[in-house]
């Protein structure tokens, strides 16, 4: 099932990156700050014009824009504004970073960025995190998780993912049968079984072998996972369930679940919308909206306050 790629942050038209580095450098000059410059031009510019910028700032002015950018901001207003600085691949494996740095891990962080992502989307991500920090994703990985969970992520970095769209019906009734006969058919379950089908098969693929699960139990593969697996592995399983389902509904799901409760989940919240900003966020408007029976922009402007709110409400758009 294919779907609508809406972004809300698209080139802007007649961009000048040289003028854009000069105002860029004004907003930052002189006694105070002024924000809304910096929210209203580097909100409404795509990541290459952004870089084109960063660029021009270091050629034209002699200075480094995310070093100034920090020493003026502050908080999760420059979190967002620093991250809007990065290049997508860079951002993400900062993110990747961050959740397996120091006492404990971030389990839910890495399911989140690795788990919808295709093959080409993986390759570029371990190489870039390999240049970053001179050391292999996996490798990273395989030092702060442990057992079938890792077994899972470790086969999604490889990046051997059938082909996008590829599809065989006759495999998927096999696989529905082998996914049956690893879970609820057997006592115990066979974890390796069900790895190797979700990070195997294509999403396209996947989707057949789900309906295929469904004609032959006549239980979901949700209710056959939430039965058969637990923890982290489960958490992953179901990730990979939704994106195969609709990916817009899973990132409305965790903007959701950010927003949800006591506290907000600031970090979550920022890595979405940057993220998926130039690629779905429009689409995960609409998902959001259909879901949960209210805009992502209201509720984003409930939760949020002060130049971080509007900075995240510029990249989400009314």
């Amino acid at each position: 099932m294919d779907y609508d790629y809406e972004p809300t942050v698209t080139p802007f038209p007649g961009f000048n990156a040289s003028e854009d580095a000069s105002v860029l450098r004004g907003a930052m000059k002189g006694f105070g700050t002024d924000e809304q410059t910096i929210i209203d031009l580097l909100c409404s510019r795509s990541n290459e014009q952004r870089q084109a910028i960063k660029e021009a700032f270091k050629n034209e002015l002699g200075r480094d824009v995310i070093d100034d950018l920090k020493s003026e901001l502050g908080g999760k207003f420059e979190d967002v504004i620093v991250a809007l600085m990065l290049t997508p691949d860079e951002y993400l494996c900062k993110q990747l970073h961050k959740a397996m740095e120091g006492m404990g891990t971030d389990e839910s962080t890495i399911i989140e960025i690795l788990c919808p992502k295709s093959n080409e989307e993986i390759h570029t991500l371990v190489a870039k995190y390999e240049e970053m920090y001179d050391r292999p994703l996996a490798e990273h990985l395989c030092s702060e998780v442990g057992g079938h969970f890792r077994r899972l992520m470790t086969m999604i970095i490889v990046g051997d993912r059938d082909a996008a769209g590829s599809v065989d019906p006759e495999k998927a009734r096999e696989q529905a049968e082998s996914l049956y006969e690893a879970g609820e058919g057997k006592l115990g379950t066979d974890e390796e079984v069900f790895n190797r089908v979700f990070a195997h098969a294509s999403f396209a693929q996947l989707r057949l072998v789900f309906e295929e699960y469904k004609n032959i139990t006549g239980r979901t593969i949700e209710q056959a996972l939430n039965d058969e697996v637990g923890g982290d592995l489960a958490e992953a399983l179901n990730a990979i369930v939704e994106c195969v389902q609709s990916p817009p509904a899973f990132f409305a799901n965790r903007l959701h679940k950010a927003m949800a409760g006591a506290g907000t989940d600031d970090v979550t919240l920022i890595r979405i919308i940057v993220a998926r900003a130039e690629i779905d966020l429009g689409t995960i408007k609409k998902e959001y909206e259909r879901i949960y029976n209210k805009t992502l922009y209201s509720a984003v402007c409930n939760e949020t306050s002060g130049d971080y709110k509007k900075a995240l409400c510029a990249l989400l758009g009314e």
